[in-house]
């Protein structure tokens, strides 16, 4: 189904209503949660329907809300970002044989996108970062990314943002997560530089020719880094699963079989995962921000929390990944989870653990559902 020709029933709009006299009205809820031209996507909502049956007009849908909403970004905001266009091209160029070629737009910004120059540390509240870490990893990752499942070599585009992606690592080595956008994309340190160590082993014969002396010092210390790194939570710890399935000599087979028990022992009874099990809200970041902390809190199922999309698909991908056959009974009840949880837009609804508005985090539990099930032949 194409937003384009989005059923009207389907749009759900929420009325704004006044609060009492002596405080300021509620802020309106937004109607769409990308918008351009054409491009009208309605605003994710836990009340959507949930689709009669997982079929390939489910999987059409999705492929239409991940196209769709990564190219009214490209349109409207033009710039990088680790919740719409970072997921889209990390994770979109692997399905093509699936749902056809990536939307080229969304890789001609990413080029534009490329940072360059020099960059330094700044310091947030005592904690210090590479300004601009993040965009490059995301950038670099995308790019590396198309070409190995579109292209098929590395282009010169690619190497230099790769290039001046590891240029804006830390001294220690690692790239720095200094904001809680998304919660868990780029939350942990560990996550944003397994991102980046992904993006190298992508890029079409990158690492392997790679002969720059002060570019391989930089990789030896992130390597170096993300072996002896101390875990900031459960989701760091089942991490390493897939810093295992790119680097395999920094993760011991202990290490591998602990964070694969750790995996299994967080799985519902419903077949599903929850991302808010894999941490303590003040263990996600180095600073939680008291919105984000009184968001959390505030949930329905805050005591107790649900499975959720985003959770459930990485568990799958972190299994397959460490070649556990799609036929394993966990997988399986995951694999079920996620079809019986697809909203009639194609999406998988999740609430935003970072802002209750657009739940961003929809997409990026999307991006990855889809790469679940196609890791276990379900597209």
């Amino acid at each position: 189904m194409s937003f384009r020709s989005f059923p009207p029933g389907l749009v759900f709009l929420i009325a704004v209503t006044s609060l009492a006299a002596e405080t300021p009205p509620a802020k309106p809820k937004p109607e769409f949660q990308y918008q351009s031209g054409d491009i009208a996507v309605p605003a994710a909502r836990a009340e959507e329907a949930k689709v009669t049956k997982f079929d390939a007009s489910t999987v059409a849908a999705a492929r239409q809300y991940l196209d769709d909403g990564a190219l009214s970004w490209v349109r409207e905001k033009s710039c990088i970002n680790c919740h719409t266009t970072g997921p889209y091209l990390s994770e979109r160029p692997a399905l093509s044989p699936l749902l056809g070629k990536p939307n080229e737009e969304v890789l001609a910004d990413f080029i534009e996108s490329i940072p360059q120059g020099p960059s330094k540390e700044a310091e947030k509240n005592g904690h210090r970062y590479v300004s601009g870490s993040w965009t490059a990893v995301w950038c670099a990752l995308g790019l590396a990314e198309w070409d190995r499942h579109v292209n098929g070599a590395l282009s010169p585009h690619t190497d230099e943002a790769l290039k001046q992606m590891i240029l804006r690592q830390s001294p220690d080595g690692s790239f720095v997560s200094y904001g809680e956008v998304e919660i868990p994309h780029i939350t942990t340190d560990f996550e944003l530089t397994l991102q980046a160590v992904r993006a190298l082993v992508a890029a079409p014969g990158w690492l392997e020719g790679q002969k720059d002396p002060d570019l391989l010092a930089r990789i030896g210390k992130m390597k170096a880094w993300l072996r002896d790194a101390e875990p900031r939570n459960d989701f760091d710890r089942v991490l390493r699963l897939q810093l295992a399935h790119y680097m395999p000599d920094l993760v011991t087979p202990q290490d591998k079989e602990a964070a694969l028990r750790l995996l299994s022992e967080k799985q519902h009874e419903d077949g599903g995962w929850s991302t808010r099990d894999m941490s303590a809200v003040e263990d996600w970041h180095f600073e939680m921000s008291e919105t984000v902390v009184k968001l959390i809190a505030s949930l329905p199922d805050a005591a107790n929390p649900e499975s959720d999309p985003y959770m459930t698909a990485l568990a799958i991908v972190l299994m397959r990944q460490s070649d556990i056959p799609a036929s394993d009974p966990r997988i399986q009840r995951g694999i079920e989870w996620l079809k019986r949880e697809q909203r009639v837009s194609g999406r998988w609804w999740m609430h935003s653990l970072y802002r209750g508005n657009y739940h961003y985090i929809t997409y990026i539990a999307t991006a990855q559902a889809m790469k679940a099930l196609a890791l276990c032949g379900e597209i």
